[in-house]
C-alpha cells in the first residue's frame, strides 16, 4: 500500500485547496467560507515523483462532541489511526490561533510524524507567521501557497525521509502485482520509414510471408500509409508476440517534393511516426547514408519515437564491413541526441538478420517504457553531481536539488534546482549523458527538463512538464 498522508488543520486555511493541488485535479470543493469539508477525502497523490494517499479532512472546530462540527473532529481524529504522516496546515498570514495550538497540542500526543505548512505564504506577508509557528515544536515549517503552486516542491524535502521508503517498496510491490503500469501493452506498433525505394514494402511483405504490399522497382510505390497486423514467433524462445507493422511512403528532400499527392504521402508517413512506437529507419546498402536519411532519423526522435537502423540489401553490399562501419560512424556524428542506436544488417530479399531486428526492436520498446524508481534516481543524481559539482558562475552557486521521472514513452524526466537558467549546456549534457549510460536508456531519446524549486507545479499540480 502506498503511504498514506493527512492533512489536518483548522476550517478555512486551505487544506481542501493544497488536497487539489497535491492529487492534481479539483476533486474537494473549495469556497472561502469554512467548514465546506465534512467528510475524509482520499485520492493519488504526488510530489516531484513521491507517490502517497492524500486524505483530505474536515476543519477541526472546538465545539461540541455531539454536535455537527464535534463529529466532524471525531472523523478527522480517527483519520489520523494508521496515517504515515500528517501535514499540519496553518495560514501563515492570519498568524497562530489558539486552535492552532490546540491542534498542535492533540498532534503531538498520536506519535504520527507532522510536518508543519505555512499556507498562503506567497510573497512575504506571510513571513511573520512563519516565525510564529516554531513554538509549535515541529520546526521549521513548509512555506507555500496551495492556490498558486508555489512551494509545493518543498514538501518532498520534508516527506521523503518520514515516507520515502514505503513509498518506494509500494512502487516495486505493485511493479510485481500489475507487472508494471508502465509496461507496454498490446501489439508492438513498428513502422519501417526511409527514402524512396530503400525496400519497405518488400521488407514487410518478407516477413509476412505473403505478398501483402504492392513492390517494383519504381520509387514512390507506396502513398498511403499501410498497416498490417502480424504475429512473430521468437526464434530462441518460441513464443509468439503481436506486432503492428506500418509501412510508410518514402520521403524525398522536401526541395525535391512537388507534387501535392507525395506531400500528402509524406505527411502521412509523419503520422505513421507519431502512431508508432518503434521506429525502423530502413537504408539501402547499395547507397549508404545521406543527408536525408539523418534528416529523417532526426525527426523520430524530435517525435519521441525509439529508433533504430536497418541496413537494407546487404545481400549485395560491397566492402560490407567499412559500409558498416562507416555508417554507424556517420550516425554518432550527425545524431548528437542519442548515442549506441541499434544498426542492423538485413537483407528483404533473403530474410538474413530480420529476425534479430524484431527482436531487437521489442528490447528497444522496454527501454523506452522503462521507469525508474525514485530513490534508485535520486542515488545516481546525487552520485553524478558528487562526480562533477555544477559550476558556480560569478562566484554563485547551482544549486540542483532532485531529479524525477515524469513520464516514459519516451522517458521524461524533471531536475529542481536554483539558478537554472546560469547552468551551462554543457553541465545539461553531463546529465543527459550520464542518465542514458548509467540508468539504460542509451539508444532511446531523453528528454529533462529543467524547473526552478519555487514554483514547479503552477497550473498543473502534479508535478510532470
Amino acid at each position: 500500500m502506498k503511504p498514506v498522508v493527512i492533512i489536518i488543520g483548522r476550517p478555512n486555511v486551505g487544506k481542501s485547496t493544497l488536497f487539489n493541488r497535491l492529487i492534481g485535479k479539483k476533486l474537494a470543493l473549495v469556497d472561502d467560507q469554512p467548514g465546506v469539508t465534512r467528510d475524509r477525502r482520499m485520492g493519488d497523490a504526488i510530489v516531484a515523483g513521491l507517490e502517497f494517499t492524500a486524505v483530505d479532512t474536515a476543519g477541526w472546530e472546538d465545539e461540541d462532541a455531539e454536535s455537527l462540527p464535534g463529529r466532524m473532529r471525531a472523523q478527522t481524529q480517527m483519520s489520523l489511526e494508521g496515517a504515515d504522516a500528517a501535514l499540519f496546515v496553518f495560514d501563515s498570514r492570519a498568524g497562530l490561533t489558539p486552535l492552532d495550538e490546540e491542534i498542535a497540542r492533540w498532534l503531538r500526543g498520536q506519535g504520527v510524524p507532522v510536518v508543519l505548512v505555512a499556507n498562503k505564504a506567497e510573497g512575504r506577508a506571510g513571513d511573520a507567521g512563519i516565525f510564529e509557528s516554531f513554538a509549535l515544536g515541529f520546526g521549521e515549517p513548509v512555506g507555500l501557497s496551495a492556490e498558486h503552486g508555489e512551494g509545493v516542491a518543498d514538501l518532498f524535502d520534508a516527506l521523503w525521509p518520514i515516507i520515502g521508503a514505503k513509498a518506494e517498496a509500494a512502487d516495486e510491490m505493485a511493479e510485481v502485482l500489475e507487472e508494471g503500469e508502465d509496461a507496454p501493452a498490446g501489439p508492438l506498433k513498428l513502422a519501417i520509414v526511409g527514402r524512396p525505394n530503400a525496400g519497405k514494402s518488400t521488407l514487410i511483405n518478407r516477413l509476412l510471408g505473403e505478398d501483402r504490399l504492392l513492390t517494383g522497382p519504381e520509387a514512390g510505390i507506396t502513398r498511403d500509409s499501410i498497416a498490417v497486423d502480424w504475429e512473430w514467433r521468437d526464434p530462441k524462445s518460441g513464443e509468439a508476440r503481436e506486432v503492428r507493422l506500418i509501412d510508410t511512403a518514402g520521403m524525398r528532400k522536401k526541395a525535391q517534393v512537388v507534387d501535392k499527392l507525395e506531400r500528402l504521402s509524406v505527411a502521412d508517413a509523419r503520422r505513421a511516426v507519431d502512431f508508432a512506437e518503434v521506429v525502423i529507419l530502413l537504408l539501402d546498402a547499395t547507397r549508404g547514408l545521406e543527408h536525408q536519411d539523418l534528416k529523417i532519423a532526426s525527426l523520430v526522435l524530435e517525435e519521441g519515437r525509439a529508433l533504430m537502423i536497418a541496413i537494407n540489401k546487404w545481400d549485395v553490399a560491397e566492402n560490407a564491413s567499412s559500409l558498416f562501419n562507416g555508417i554507424k560512424g556517420a550516425l554518432e556524428d550527425g545524431l548528437s541526441q542519442v548515442r549506441g542506436l541499434p544498426v542492423l544488417a538485413v537483407s528483404a530479399r533473403t530474410g538474413k538478420g530480420l529476425d534479430t531486428m524484431i527482436g531487437a526492436a521489442f528490447e528497444l520498446r522496454e527501454a523506452w517504457s522503462k521507469r525508474v524508481p525514485t530513490a534508485a534516481l535520486n542515488r545516481w543524481f546525487d552520485d553524478a553531481m558528487e562526480a562533477n559539482p555544477p559550476p558556480a558562475p560569478g562566484g554563485r552557486r547551482i544549486k540542483l536539488r532532485y531529479i524525477t521521472q515524469a513520464g516514459t514513452r519516451p522517458p521524461r524526466f524533471v531536475i529542481f534546482g536554483s539558478r537554472l537558467d546560469d547552468l551551462p549546456k554543457s553541465y545539461e549534457r553531463y546529465l543527459v549523458n550520464g542518465i542514458r549510460k548509467s540508468l539504460g536508456f542509451e539508444a532511446v531519446p531523453v528528454r529533462v527538463t529543467l524547473k526552478s524549486s519555487k514554483n514547479p507545479f503552477a497550473n498543473s499540480g502534479s508535478g510532470k512538464p
